[in-house]
C-alpha cells in the first residue's frame, strides 16, 4: 500500500510540474526591440502607428507584448550596440525604422528574425535576396518607387514656375541614398533642372548645407530621407525659411513640423503595416518566406502657413490635389 501511494505522489508531482511548465509555456510573453535612428519624440507619430498595428491584431504593449526600445538620437555610430544589446536581451524580433537600423541589426544577429519598417531598395543593400523570397533573416517593408522623385520635381516646378537649380539634401553613406538619388537625377533630366547635392552626414553640416544652397543660388531644396536630417528637423525647418527656399520632403512629418510640402509613402502606414509582419513571425512563420511588402499609401500635403511665412503662393491647381493642407 505504501509503495502504491509513493507511487501516486510521484506521478502526481511530475504531471503537477509538466503543467506549470507548459502553462508558463504558454503564457510567455513575446519580447520585441525597436531600433530607430532618431529619438522617440521625433518618431512618435511613427511609434504610434506601430502600436496601433498591434492592437488591431490583439497585442497590447505591457500586457501580453513587451517592446524594448531603442534610439540612437540620430547619432548613426551608436546603433551597432544597440542592435547587440537587443540580440542580448533574446528579443523574439527586431523591428527596424530604417536602412541604418536594418544593416545594424543585420551584422548583430543572422537567426533573430528582422522585420524593415521601410527600406529605399532591400535588394540592392543586401538585405534581401528578392522581394518575393527574401531569403534570410529579414523582411518587411520597402519604399521602393521610383515615380516618386520625379513627383517631387514636378511639384517643386509647378509652385516656382521658373524653377532652373535644385540643392538636394542627403546623406551620401545612408542606405538607399544612391538608389534615390539616381531617381532624382533621371527626373531632373526631364525637366531640365540642374541638382546641386550637399552631403551632410551629420547633424552640425545642416547649417552649411543651406549656406551652400544659398550661395549656388538654388531656387527650392529637395529633402531625402536621413537619420542626421530627421532627427533635426525644426532645424532644417527655420533654415529654409530663413534662406527663404521652397522644400519638400520625404516625410509628411516635416510639413506637420511647420516645413512647406511633402510628397511620400505614408511612413505611418508602413509602420502600421510592420506590425503584421510581427504577428506572423510570433505565430511560426520565417522572414525568409514572408515577400516584402511595397507602398500602398501616398500622400501630398502642403502647409500654407509655411508658404506664407516665405512668400510663396501655392497656385490653386496645387492645392486641389494635395491630400491635406494644414492652414
Amino acid at each position: 500500500m505504501k509503495k502504491k501511494i509513493l507511487i501516486w505522489l510521484l506521478v502526481t508531482f511530475f504531471v503537477v510540474n509538466v503543467s506549470v511548465a507548459q502553462a508558463q509555456q504558454s503564457t510567455k510573453i513575446p519580447r520585441i526591440g525597436y531600433l530607430a535612428n532618431v529619438s522617440p519624440s521625433v518618431n512618435a507619430a511613427r511609434t504610434e502607428a506601430f502600436r496601433q498595428g498591434l492592437r488591431e491584431l490583439g497585442y497590447v504593449e505591457g500586457k501580453n507584448i513587451v517592446i524594448e526600445w531603442r534610439s540612437s538620437e540620430g547619432k548613426a555610430d551608436r546603433l551597432p550596440g544597440l542592435a547587440a544589446e537587443l540580440v542580448r536581451l533574446k528579443v523574439d524580433v527586431i523591428v527596424t525604422a530604417g536602412g541604418g537600423s536594418t544593416r545594424a541589426a543585420k551584422k548583430a544577429t543572422v537567426t533573430i528574425p528582422i522585420v524593415m519598417t521601410y527600406d529605399n531598395d532591400p535588394v540592392g543593400n543586401g538585405f534581401v535576396a528578392s522581394l518575393a523570397r527574401p531569403g534570410g533573416n529579414i523582411t518587411g517593408l520597402s519604399t521602393l518607387s521610383p515615380e516618386i522623385s520625379g513627383k517631387q520635381l514636378e511639384l517643386l516646378k509647378e509652385i516656382v514656375p521658373r524653377l532652373s537649380r535644385v540643392a538636394v539634401f542627403g546623406t551620401s553613406t545612408n542606405p538607399g541614398n544612391a538608389q534615390s538619388l539616381k531617381e532624382i537625377e533621371l527626373a531632373a533630366g526631364a525637366f531640365k533642372v540642374q541638382l546641386q547635392y550637399l552631403d551632410v552626414l551629420d547633424p552640425k553640416d545642416i547649417a552649411t548645407a543651406f549656406r551652400a544652397a544659398s550661395k549656388g543660388r538654388a531656387d527650392a531644396v529637395l529633402v531625402l530621407t536621413s537619420g542626421s536630417i530627421n532627427s533635426q528637423r525644426t532645424q532644417v525647418i527655420d533654415l529654409a525659411v530663413k534662406s527663404r527656399l521652397p522644400a519638400i520632403y520625404f516625410w509628411s512629418d516635416f510639413v506637420e513640423a511647420g516645413g512647406l510640402m511633402s510628397y511620400a509613402t505614408s511612413i505611418t502606414d508602413l509602420d502600421r503595416r510592420a506590425a503584421t509582419y510581427v504577428d506572423k513571425i510570433l505565430k511560426g512563420r520565417t522572414p525568409a518566406d514572408l515577400p516584402v511588402e511595397q507602398p500602398m499609401k501616398f500622400e501630398f500635403v502642403i502647409n500654407l502657413k509655411a508658404a506664407k511665412q516665405i512668400g510663396l503662393t501655392i497656385p490653386p491647381n496645387v492645392l486641389v490635389r494635395a491630400d491635406r493642407v494644414i492652414r
